[in-house]
């Protein structure tokens, strides 16, 4: 995606991903949230969502990959963006599980020049959703990524 080839508009769909036993594990792991809601099965079984929810922010993480492999086209060399830049009003809209399959869809909404830039034509700012099997929006935010 060249930021001169980008309009308004434009949109994009993932692959799909289905959250493991694993990432929970491993995300608990690495960020140190081991918050009952992710890692306490019996506990959570008597809850109102009756089984351990994924992290917030596993879920974001993994949208963000699914937007790297989506947008590099299954290589390093072929992604325009120069880096991340930011991300707006994120927001949580419904638990995920253990064994939801998710993806992720996108639109433009906005497209700012940067000519001072030594790397980038600009930013580019996406509407995001992340949304499971059954077609429920679990995540929320706008993304931005600076592209050449």
């Amino acid at each position: 995606m060249r930021f001169a080839d980008t309009e308004v508009g434009d949109g994009r769909r993932t692959a799909g991903r289905t959250i493991t036993e694993a990432d929970l594990v491993n995300f608990a792991g690495v960020s140190g949230d081991f918050n009952h809601l992710h890692t306490d099965a019996e506990r959570m079984e008597r809850s109102e969502y009756g089984e351990r929810i994924a992290h917030g922010a596993l879920v974001f993480s993994i949208a963000t990959g699914l937007l790297w492999q989506e947008r590099a086209g299954g290589g390093e060399s072929s992604s325009d963006v120069v880096a991340f830049y930011g991300v707006d009003r994120l927001r949580f809209r419904a638990p995920t599980f253990v064994g939801d399959t998710i993806h992720v869809e996108t639109a433009v909404v906005e497209l700012e020049e940067r000519p001072d830039h030594p790397d980038a034509a600009g930013v580019v700012r996406e509407e995001a959703e992340v949304v499971n099997q059954d077609g429920t929006v679990v995540l929320s935010c706008e993304l931005l990524a600076l592209v050449r």
